[in-house]
């Protein structure tokens, strides 16, 4: 079967990926449909340390073809999209209700794809970039049929991550202010949750002009253009003159970081969704902090997958949430590279690779 191996040095397609059957607890889904996220290109790079050979891919919907024994809540026909949370259900932080803590879901990647006989790692526990792959039964969710697998996909990553940052983690709450530095596939999803949760000025920032009209389009009500205004934190503090309830760090950028923070008012809380390379450092002002600002991580919109991937499709079935619109542009698997240099060099919101 085809999908994207990376080897350590180059990721290209092969057609000659096998995948083993389910086993207890665990779900063969026929992907159709996987966004490419940068988080991907990350592995690529080097910014996300991960063993090779691994096929990538993270971020993908599809039917069910087989499961394992034990497994009740889907069935082969079932449409489903996949988080990449293959956490125990069993831990204490899981039975707290906090699935992205599980210890058992972090570091441990397996290996249930093979080629040419040698065995090949699975990436975030997905790998959705293959015709088909194996997944515990906690990653798969139920999808009504009349959603479209090329924007169910997106759920999976871009959407409970961003999302899920503004409903889980920061609870932003009616009437408060936002600020969203980088509007890519996460950012463009934090500016429609802040619109869901009823934010009331949503001010976007972007090096590139020409993301201000989708930013719109989500939610934001002001857009800031970084790459002319000769100091963007200024022109933020000229819509929030006090500063933003939340701002959220979207690019991965330590003096993107140290901005967030800077334009907190009083209470207010930076959120870091943004990935930099492993061992850069932020710093910031500390007397600040005392005025009861909070700088706070979030792992994977700090979601419940079960839960919360069930309530997106909802709200995109009611037109509140955004997801036909998130995909800029689709790609048969054939034509990686292609998706991979869009996505670098901006033009897409998110690239859906198809099988």
């Amino acid at each position: 079967m085809r999908g994207v191996v990376f080897d350590g040095k180059q990721a290209r397609v092969v057609d000659d990926l096998e995948v083993r059957d389910p086993g207890p607890g665990e779900v063969l889904v026929a992907i159709a449909a996987a966004g490419l996220c940068h988080s991907d290109l990350s592995v690529i790079d080097g910014t996300i340390p991960f063993p090779p050979p691994v096929v990538l891919g993270h971020e993908g919907a599809g039917v069910v073809e087989a499961i394992g024994s034990g497994v009740t809540h889907v069935a082969p026909g079932d449409h489903v999209s996949l988080s990449t949370l293959a956490n125990c259900g069993a831990c204490a932080d899981c039975d707290r209700g906090r699935p992205t803590m599980c210890r058992k879901a972090i570091g441990m990647p397996g290996q249930p794809f093979s080629r040419g006989g040698g065995p090949i790692f699975q990436f975030a526990s997905n790998s959705a970039f293959a015709e088909r792959t194996v997944v515990k039964a906690v990653q798969a969710v139920k999808i009504p049929r009349d959603i479209p697998l090329t924007s169910a996909a997106l759920i999976g990553c871009g959407v409970l991550t961003g999302v899920g940052a503004v409903l889980n983690r920061a609870k932003v709450d009616r009437g408060e202010t936002v600020v969203v530095i980088g509007t890519g596939g996460i950012g463009l999803n934090v500016l429609q949750g802040a619109r869901i949760a009823g934010a009331t000025t949503i001010v976007a920032v972007d090096a590139n002009p020409a993301k201000e009209a989708v930013a719109r389009r989500f939610g934001a009500t002001h857009f800031i253009d970084a790459s002319a205004a000769a100091d963007a934190s200024a022109a933020v503090r000229e819509i929030l003159p006090t500063g933003a309830d939340h701002a959220f760090e979207c690019v991965g950028n330590v003096k993107l970081i140290r901005q967030a923070v800077d334009l907190l008012d009083r209470h207010g809380q930076a959120v870091l969704l943004g990935v930099p390379g492993f061992t850069e450092e932020a710093s910031f002002q500390v007397s600040s902090m005392y005025l009861d600002k909070t700088i706070m991580g979030c792992r994977y919109g700090s979601s419940r997958p079960q839960r919360d991937i069930a309530l997106y499709a909802e709200l995109y079935r009611q037109g509140k949430l955004l997801l036909d619109e998130l995909v800029t542009e689709v790609y048969p698997v054939e034509d990686f590279a292609k998706a991979v240099d869009d996505a670098h060099h901006g033009r897409v919101a998110r690239g859906v690779l198809t099988f």
